[in-house]
C-alpha cells in the first residue's frame, strides 16, 4: 500500500446520507480477481447511462471538481460487506473519505486498503460542503500522525479518531502482513530463545 502521512488537497462532494456498496460499486462488478480496474465502475450507476454514456450531472463527471478527498453524507459505506467498495474507491484515486458516520465494516474495509476513513461531526461536515460549493478548488490538509483534518478556508481544525494499529500501518504504507514482516527479526530472536523439550 501507498504510505499516507500528510496530505493536502481539494474535494469531490457527495453531500448524500446511506451511500451503500451497491452504489458505490454494483454487484455485477465483482467478478475481477485482482484489485485493478474497479475505480472505472465506481458510482457506476450514477456516473453513466445504460448505453455507457456519462451522466453529466453526476459530480464526478463534472472537471471542476477533483482531489484526493471524497467528502460524503451521513452514513457512507452501508448496506452489504463487500470489500470491492473499498477497492474502487482506492482505484479511482480517493485516500481519504470524510462523513459524519460511517458503516463499521466499510471502515475497516477502507483501513485495510490505504483509505482514511475520517469521522466529523455533522456541523464541520456541513461546512466543508458549504466550503466546495463557494469554492471548487478550496483545500483540505490530513496529518494522520496528529489524527487532525483541517480546512485550509475556514482554518477550521479538528481532531478524528483512528485505531492506533491502522494508523501506523497506514503511515508506513504496511497491510497487516507487511506489519508481520517488518517484525521478522523481533519473531527469530524470539523463535531462538523458546527451549526444544
Amino acid at each position: 500500500m501507498r504510505a499516507i502521512n500528510k496530505l493536502t488537497s481539494t474535494a469531490v462532494p457527495l453531500p448524500l446520507t446511506d451511500i451503500d456498496t451497491d452504489q458505490i460499486i454494483p454487484a455485477r462488478f465483482l467478478k475481477a480477481i485482482t484489485r485493478d480496474g474497479f475505480g472505472e465502475n465506481l458510482f457506476r450507476d450514477w456516473r453513466f447511462k445504460k448505453d455507457g454514456s456519462p451522466i453529466e450531472d453526476f459530480i464526478l463527471n463534472n472537471p471542476i471538481y477533483s482531489g484526493e478527498i471524497l467528502i460524503a453524507g451521513k452514513n457512507f459505506g452501508c448496506g452489504s460487506s463487500r470489500e470491492h467498495a473499498a477497492w474502487a474507491i482506492a482505484d479511482y484515486g480517493f485516500s481519504v473519505v470524510v462523513s459524519s458516520f460511517f458503516a463499521d465494516i466499510f471502515k475497516g474495509n477502507a483501513l485495510n486498503n490505504g483509505i482514511v476513513p475520517i469521522t466529523v461531526s455533522e456541523a464541520f461536515l456541513d461546512t466543508i460542503f458549504k466550503t466546495i460549493e463557494q469554492n471548487p478548488k478550496a483545500t483540505f490538509s490530513l496529518n494522520l500522525e496528529e489524527t487532525s483534518f483541517k480546512n485550509e478556508t475556514t482554518g477550521e481544525t479538528v481532531l478524528f479518531e483512528i485505531d492506533e494499529y491502522k494508523k501506523n500501518c497506514l503511515i508506513k504504507g504496511y497491510d497487516d502482513l507487511d506489519f508481520l514482516l517488518s517484525l521478522d527479526k523481533e519473531i527469530t530472536a524470539f523463535e531462538k530463545q523458546q527451549v526444544v523439550y
